[in-house]
């Protein structure tokens, strides 16, 4: 809580090192892209799978294409690439930082005058936020595609039917609440990265420590956020 306070100060205040965040939008973005939309277009296919055959014997099948929308603006893009970041990008903010704080590196720029979080934190939590709702949209039109493919092909759902079903039964608020979590969840795997690898202690195994903690952390704080995000948008603000 603490060092997201001081990120957010630094922010408002305009302490921005820009060629330290274009290499982390770099890093968070363009780098993660294709892990993460294998791993959508995967997800939209199995939940095809899952959901089509029961439908189709309610004879409801029309609705497929509705509900895979739905399911991933709401819920499956923003916790798939989330979760896909957090692996990925988490780890390495944890690591990357860690090795600087044992090395001391971290007190070489306190000598240089240099604010770590001005230079190292920040930097990284621009990118999360901006980069994970750019990867959550991909995520959602890839996981689309794979579920229309998957629906024609094994259950001769039309691809017209599939679409024109999507288009009625999601709505722009279900859109913009994925964009809101994917934000929300970019923000929380830079904080807990970032924390873990400023507060590392003990040397190489300590790195490693943290770098394990940090991943786990941050899962728990996406889940435990995402509970209360989507209680908040639709069902309290239903």
């Amino acid at each position: 809580m603490l060092l997201t306070g001081q990120v957010v100060v630094h922010i408002l205040h305009g302490r921005i090192n820009r060629r330290n965040t274009a290499e982390q939008l770099v890093i968070v973005g363009p780098e993660s892209l294709l892990i993460t939309l294998l791993t959508s277009a995967a997800i939209g296919m199995v939940f095809t799978i899952q959901v089509a055959r029961e439908f189709i014997r309610f004879g409801v099948g029309s609705a497929v294409g509705g509900v895979l929308a739905i399911a991933l603006s709401r819920e499956m893009s923003p916790l798939i690439t989330s979760i896909v970041l957090a692996g990925r990008v988490g780890s390495g903010f944890a690591a990357e930082i860690g090795t600087m704080q044992v090395t001391e590196q971290i007190d070489a720029l306190y000598m240089l005058k240099t604010d770590p979080i001005d230079y190292l934190v920040v930097p990284r939590v621009i990118a999360c936020c901006v980069m994970t709702p750019i990867l959550t949209v991909l995520s959602f039109l890839i996981g689309m595609l794979g579920g229309l493919a998957l629906a024609d092909w094994i259950y001769g759902i039309a691809n017209g039917i599939f679409l024109d079903s999507a288009r009625s039964l999601l709505s722009p608020r279900d859109i913009i609440c994925g964009m809101i979590k994917a934000v929300v969840f970019g923000g929380l795997i830079a904080i807990v990265g970032s924390n873990w690898g400023l507060t590392t202690t003990g040397g190489a195994k300590g790195v490693g420590q943290s770098t394990t903690t940090a991943v786990v952390t941050a899962l728990l704080a996406i889940f435990v956020s995402n509970f209360f995000m989507s209680w908040l948008m639709f069902s309290v603000l239903q």
